[in-house]
């Protein structure tokens, strides 16, 4: 197996390309099967429907499976369409659990239960008993391809299991070690297993202080759980601690990678950021409340400035600093946001240290509106002449800065202990927070030296 460089990329898929119109399965199936399925998968998706068609005749089954693997859902459905029943029932046979799960969990019920219907019972079973599981749980992402020896057996009964077995489990490097019940009682190694003399005991050997989770864990705390001990996989355990599948560092790549997606498109509110085959009415429909709610919100900042007419009229030139005022306030406060919604994730910001963080992202703006202060009241005395101008602009971004630095912190926190997820402080709310009160501090301190402006 080989990944492809740029350089000979394109030489291969052409190749690859005119075997198909050839039909020259040998060379096909020579070329294509000897990349690494990341290529396989590239190379698949520039296929039109035609050649795709001819693509399930040359390869086996279990030979595409792992490239169906790695596909976007809306490309699972568009090959499941193409093949017959008993190509893609194959298909899922060979996939590891998880996947499949992965892929049931999109359809609707009852095109899941004809497909768990043509596959093998015993497959079908476990892909059954994963799908009960909440979707948000550690047991809604497990897979049942582990291998578990008893602690009764030696080292060279689990080598043996190894072999026998490490052709259908997703992961090697741990092996479970369990009692006749099926309770986990410990783990080991490949490394230590590799290294142990063969007659010894696994119960002897195994490392018995092991990290396990309940299946009803949820997910957000299964990556935390993963990062903190390194873990390449983590045992899934019943309430009577008995060992019912294992989720693996891919596994919790992909938990990650969505949780990103749809905090990055909450962050910006855009709720559907994560859905490859979103319409665009549907787009527009997920994304249009906070679009109307932030428009009325921005009427807010219309009363402010109503609120200051006279100190407007009267100070034409107050207009022009207002655009970069704002957009200051909002930039500085989305910086703090960030870290707010990232401390929450990882658990470094809670209750005990609120006030050490408040202090320090107050201190963070106070440094950066100091120096923002200084350049603006030079800029204004250079280009216009007018020193209290540059008194009121910089004083009121100091404070301004000072403030947006921790509402940015301190509103996602609040949005925590109401029980709502904090990304929902996105960007654009936190800005028109800003805008407001950044307006008001503005025109207050104007309307203060407006004698003398």
């Amino acid at each position: 197996m080989i990944k492809l460089t740029n350089d000979i990329r394109e030489n291969y898929k052409d190749i690859i390309i005119e075997a198909l119109h050839s039909d020259n399965k040998e060379v096909f199936q020579k070329k294509y099967l000897e990349l690494h399925p990341s290529d396989q998968i590239d190379i698949f998706i520039l296929l039109d429907k035609r050649e795709r068609k001819k693509v399930y005749t040359f390869l086996t089954p279990k030979e595409f499976s792992v490239v169906f693997s790695g596909l976007y859902f809306i490309d699972q459905q568009a090959c499941f369409e193409q093949m017959s029943n008993e190509y893609s029932s194959q298909i899922l046979n060979h996939m590891f659990t998880d996947d499949t799960v992965r892929f049931l969990q999109r359809l609707n019920q009852d095109d899941a239960d004809k497909m768990l219907y043509n596959m093998e019972k015993k497959k079908a079973k476990n892909i059954q008993f994963i799908l009960e599981h909440d979707l948000d749980t550690a047991g809604a992402v497990m897979t049942s391809e582990f291998i578990a020896i008893s602690f009764k057996k030696t080292a060279q009964d689990a080598l043996i299991a190894i072999k026998e077995e490490g052709i259908d489990a997703e992961m090697v490097y741990y092996i479970y070690v369990i009692d006749d019940n099926g309770v986990l009682k410990g783990v080991i190694s490949l490394k230590k297993l590799v290294t142990a003399n063969p007659e010894d005991n696994i119960g002897h050997i195994m490392d018995k202080h092991i990290v396990s989770i309940p299946a009803k864990m949820v997910q957000d705390e299964v990556v935390k759980i993963i990062q903190k001990y390194d873990l390449l996989a983590v045992p899934v355990v019943t309430e009577q601690n008995k060992l019912i599948g294992i989720i693996t560092i891919d596994d919790i790549m992909d938990i990650v990678e969505l949780q990103t997606t749809i905090s990055f498109g909450e962050f910006s509110t855009v709720k559907d950021a994560n859905e490859q085959e979103s319409s665009a009415f549907k787009s527009a429909k997920k994304r249009a409340p906070w679009i109307v709610f932030l428009m009325f919100a921005g009427l807010i900042t219309s009363g402010v400035i109503g609120q200051f007419e006279d100190t407007l009229e009267s100070v034409v030139i107050l207009a022009a600093f207002m655009p970069m005022l704002m957009d200051s306030g909002g930039n500085v406060g989305t910086q703090s946001l960030a870290v707010s919604v990232r401390d929450l994730a990882t658990g470094a910001l809670d209750m005990n240290n609120i006030w050490r963080k408040v202090v320090k992202e107050f201190m963070t703006g106070l440094y950066i509106g100091i120096t923002c202060m200084v350049l603006i009241a030079i800029l204004i005395l250079v280009f216009y002449q007018k020193m209290i101008l540059g008194i009121v602009v910089g004083i009121s971004l100091l404070i301004t800065l000072s403030v947006s630095a921790v509402i940015g912190l301190i509103f996602p926190l609040i949005l925590d202990k109401l029980n709502f997820d904090p990304a929902v402080a996105s960007g654009p709310f936190i800005t028109t927070i800003n805008d407001i009160i950044g307006l008001m501090i503005y025109f207050s301190i104007a309307t203060l030296f407006m004698d003398v402006l």
